[in-house]
């Protein structure tokens, strides 16, 4: 263990999730137990290929025990090379089917030589919380236990079921997604801890609180380009290399049709009508005439937003060549892209083919296959829960549908054909996260915030 002192505030931590039961010192005493936990979730590295998600799901198992819940009542998942954590709170109305609450205990990598701080360390700092996942989304995880842990210390005994459904690669593979989305399709509805929230501007000042409803088709092309190589002292037009940096550069240079819906439109128009500025005066102009080219060029050079007006698609991994003192026989690039509703994957596909323009290039859809989910209609219970809890706290906050840019756990629930609606109570400026980046944080006056919301919203639902 090792201590740092951060303008004048104690910060303990530990190295491993059982290294040491010493409580972190924090300016939030008043959820001490909370607190515990989620530096034991940020010390788990749940990341791909160190098969801690199953101990970190044993952890939260063994905590909701200690809090009254019968092993009976939890499962733990075994999914390949994960695994999925079920808890079951049985409701009074056995005539009802159940509330699904989602979310993941996966984390993107991170690695320690690039951050400031260490990622698998929380650290309090000027306000926020560090840490890999303290934003995506363990936090939320810890603060939904938690929630259950106190439903259960209370006696309270809802009159709908409800049932916690965890996965366990959300940022990889899905593959235990999927198999919740199986084994729970016969739900009333599902909530998302994942995806919703509010924003705040610069200020701190709440803008808008989005309700996800909707959420874009995820899909990975390869791109790959074969050479017969030789050797390096005698170079050739024909280098792999080269040839995937143009494509690349043709890549990089095009941008997908505008697009939009009824619900893109309602949180653009939410947002502007909020703050001021250059960004905010486009949204609210592009919500009234979403023909307004110049109003859909500044938003789409914000990057918190251009993923709600149109299809993007972007390199995100690049390999190549095979030798310091050889010819590149292969190289190859990951195209992600995010598409809009409505949008074919092979119309994606197709178009990049165009835009690359060298028949050379061999673009290849990526498994799992992509998976379209529609719309969730809007539930008058949902948005009312949800806008009494918001509207506690922030009085005439606007609520408005979203649909996000990311692909979350929601999307396979929704192709199950249960309705599924993103409400995390997390508050955050644009852009502040730094969620699958370097250094990400959250505001440290969140976790209050998202216990209270919690406890209440489940409560209005489940009775």
């Amino acid at each position: 263990m090792r201590t740092c002192l951060f303008a004048g505030m104690l910060v303990a931590f530990a190295g491993n999730p059982a290294a040491s039961t010493a409580p972190l010192a924090t300016s939030l005493q008043a959820q001490p137990e909370t607190m515990e936990m989620l530096r034991h979730a940020i010390a788990f590295q749940t990341v791909a290929g160190k098969a801690q998600v199953p101990a970190f799901a044993r952890y939260l198992a063994d905590k909701l025990e200690a809090a009254g819940f019968a092993n009976t009542d939890i499962d733990i998942i075994p999914v390949e090379h994960t695994a999925a954590l079920v808890v079951r709170y049985a409701g009074s109305d056995a005539r009802l089917k159940p509330i699904l609450i989602s979310g993941h205990m996966d984390v993107v990598a991170a690695n320690p030589a690039d951050w400031s701080r260490d990622p698998f360390t929380l650290v309090e700092e000027n306000g926020y919380l560090y840490g890999r996942g303290v934003a995506d989304m363990k936090a939320g995880i810890v603060t939904v236990v938690n929630t259950f842990m106190r439903f259960k210390r209370e006696g309270f005994k809802p009159r709908r079921g409800m049932i916690l459904v965890f996965s366990g690669d959300e940022e990889t593979e899905m593959a235990s997604t999927r198999e919740l989305a199986r084994r729970y399709h016969d739900a009333e509805f599902l909530l998302n801890a994942d995806a919703g929230g509010g924003t705040f501007d610069a200020a701190l000042k709440p803008i808008v609180f989005e309700v996800q409803a909707a959420e874009k088709t995820y899909a990975d092309f390869e791109l790959v380009v074969t050479s017969p190589g030789g050797h390096s002292s005698a170079p050739t037009p024909d280098n792999a290399i080269y040839r995937l940096a143009t494509a690349l550069d043709h890549v990089a240079a095009y941008q997908f049709p505008v697009q939009y819906n009824t619900i893109t439109l309602a949180s653009l128009n939410a947002a502007g009508e909020h703050d001021q500025g250059p960004l905010a005066e486009a949204m609210r102009r592009f919500a009234a005439n979403p023909n307004d080219s110049e109003a859909a060029a500044i938003i789409s050079a914000n990057p918190g937003y251009v993923g709600q007006l149109r299809t993007t698609c972007v390199a995100t991994t690049l390999s190549g060549g095979h030798a310091l003192n050889a010819l590149p026989q292969r190289a190859s690039a990951n195209i992600n892209c995010r598409i809009f509703p409505g949008t074919p994957v092979a119309a994606v596909q197709s178009t990049l083919q165009q835009v690359i323009a060298d028949p050379t290039v061999h673009i290849a859809l990526q498994p799992p296959p992509p998976v379209a989910s529609p719309a969730s209609p809007l539930r008058k219970d949902v948005m009312a829960a949800v806008s009494a809890s918001v509207h506690a706290r922030y009085p005439g906050l606007s609520i408005v549908p979203d649909m996000s840019s990311g692909a979350t756990d929601s999307m396979h629930f929704r192709a199950a054909g249960v309705p599924s609606y993103g409400v995390s109570p997390d508050f955050a400026k644009a852009n502040d996260t730094f969620a699958h980046g370097l250094n990400e944080k959250m505001l440290a006056s969140n976790i209050p915030w998202m216990l209270t919301y919690w406890h209440d919203v489940l409560q209005r639902l489940s009775r």
